[in-house]
């Protein structure tokens, strides 16, 4: 898909999108962007130029949530998908940590960056609390008290936990640079930050809107990162939110898709859309971008499942045809998409058996070349679903 053309075409003449006040913070005074509430008002949105990348965007999405019916469970994708939106979205704040790292803490074994991995698992833990405060019936709606309870989970006892965890801020932030006097952008003063918040409230569930769902994605999310609420962790809960809303609004059953990829790929292109869209108006250019986005991350997301859902079945034929399967080997393999790391007590855990049993039927997925032994030794071993964490990798 072209990256350019349909950006120059959809391109509007410059616009305002917001004012400028003074912010004095550490002795400086600056000028602070405070955004006008969307939608973009007195130069409407050039949409007609976006119809075709919209189309192909929610295309895209159609054909992904068609595919999680080739493997049996949609959990076993969601294990993968949710860890793979955790690293990439971590990854663009400067974490380090890898699909293993994660699945390694996860199976109780000890990591070298333990403080990077326990950002990821607060990720997963603030996404796993905003969905199912969603699907209850009296959960919270999509909100500022919501977004917030997810930014105290986010920033609970990791890097950032002193700055304010599921508090808007108080005083003035700003992006880049070394203090606001030399900063790539200053968001609003803090005085501004709750009306400002209320405003996008409003907007979210605006039910009179006439807007694709896509484009009031797009929207929401820049107007996020503009204001810019929280001290520390405001691009993890902007992405976060992207999540929320796809699902939300169904335009995906479950959150399939991992668009945080696509945005560390283009991490600084990603940063010029939404500096360009707050300097010259260019919301076209930043909703482009966005569809484009959108259409690639569901297009890569469908290929992995794809592959996934071949792997598995493969496998799970060799294991058929051998004829030193039992029902324990049988149960184990159904579990190797929600635990590929594992030991022989977890197993003997899992499956509620003898640890002879549990041996037995690791041994026989071993043998066949499902799993493999990663530490070479007699005591303590543990094993690795290699081919499945390989297309995780990916």
């Amino acid at each position: 898909m072209s990256r350019s053309n349909p950006r120059s075409s959809v391109r509007n003449t410059a616009r305002e999108t917001g004012r400028y006040v003074v912010s004095t913070t550490l002795g400086e005074a600056v000028q602070a962007f405070v955004p006008h509430a969307l939608p973009p008002g007195k130069t409407p949105l050039a949409l007609d130029g976006l119809a075709e990348l919209n189309r192909q965007a929610e295309l895209a999405l159609a054909k992904l949530s068609g595919v999680s019916g080739l493997v049996p469970s949609v959990e076993w994708l969601l294990y993968s998908a949710i860890r793979k939106e955790a690293l990439l979205t971590s990854q663009i704040e400067g974490t380090q940590a890898t699909i293993t790292d994660l699945l390694n803490e996860e199976a109780g074994f000890s990591v070298s960056n333990a403080d990077d991995v326990e950002e990821v698992t607060n990720y997963l833990r603030a996404f796993n609390w905003v969905r199912d405060e969603l699907r209850k019936p009296k959960g919270l709606p999509i909100s500022v008290r919501m977004l917030s309870e997810a930014h105290r989970l986010l920033l609970d006892g990791v890097r950032g936990s002193g700055k304010q965890p599921g508090e808007l801020r108080k005083s003035q932030n700003w992006i880049g640079g070394t203090r606001p006097g030399n900063a790539a952008f200053v968001p609003p003063p803090a005085e501004h930050v709750p009306g400002l918040l209320s405003d996008l409230e409003r907007f979210i569930h605006d039910e009179q809107s006439t807007l694709a769902p896509l484009i009031k994605v797009a929207l929401v999310h820049a107007q996020f990162e503009t204001i810019h609420p929280y001290l520390d962790g405001n691009g993890r809960i902007g992405r976060l939110l992207i999540g929320a809303l796809l699902e939300h609004w169904k335009l995906l059953p479950e959150p399939l898709m991992y668009l945080s990829g696509y945005l560390k790929q283009h991490q600084m292109e990603y940063y010029r859309r939404l500096s360009l869209m707050r300097t010259e108006g260019d919301w076209e250019g930043w909703l482009a971008f966005f569809l484009e986005g959108v259409a690639v991350a569901a297009n890569e997301a469908e290929r992995c499942i794809i592959e996934i859902a071949s792997l598995i079945n493969a496998d799970r034929k060799k294991l058929l045809a051998a004829e030193k399967a039992g029902p324990a080997s049988y149960r184990l393999f159904e579990l190797l998409p929600m635990m590929p790391r594992f030991t022989i007590d977890r197993v003997k855990q899992e499956l509620d058996t003898t640890f002879p049993t549990a041996n037995a039927a690791v041994k026989v997925l071993e043998d066949l070349g499902i799993v493999t032994e990663t530490t070479g030794q007699k005591k303590n071993r543990s094993y690795l679903y290699q081919g499945y964490v390989g297309k995780l990798s990916q």
